[in-house]
């Protein structure tokens, strides 16, 4: 599958997990029946990640994630967004690795940053 194509699919599963608030289809379209989770908070498994978005909605009712740019080189991708768990927040940037396989995502890795109030240059994170 053309990175491009791993780039547009990564999106949509993103855009649909959390935006949409619908990790079932998501999942059901998007993931692999394996999919390796590198977050330490998740656990493996497309049944494991709907049941991590639940809980994290429940947590979080108006969470929305504003995905900022994603670069894909063969079978991965990377996105950097901002993801606010409550509208007015300042965010937290998110860094995340995509592997994806015969157009499924089968891996994924995370490095989360909060967004501090004051910074040490006039740049944003985004």
């Amino acid at each position: 599958m053309p990175a491009d194509d791993n780039k547009a699919l990564v999106i949509a599963f993103y855009e649909q997990a959390f935006n949409d608030y619908q990790p079932e289809q998501a999942a059901e379209a998007h993931l692999g029946e394996r999919y390796i989770q590198h977050n330490p908070e998740a656990q493996d498994s497309p049944q494991a990640f709907v049941g991590y978005v639940h809980w994290l909605r429940g947590q979080f009712p108006d969470l929305r994630l504003d995905i900022k740019r994603a670069v894909a080189e063969g079978d991965l991708v990377v996105t950097h967004s901002n993801l606010h768990l409550k509208p007015g927040d300042r965010g937290m940037a998110v860094a995340d690795f995509w592997r994806v396989v015969d157009g499924k995502i089968v891996e994924h890795w995370d490095v989360i940053q909060e967004v501090p109030e004051k910074s040490a240059n006039d740049n944003t994170m985004f």
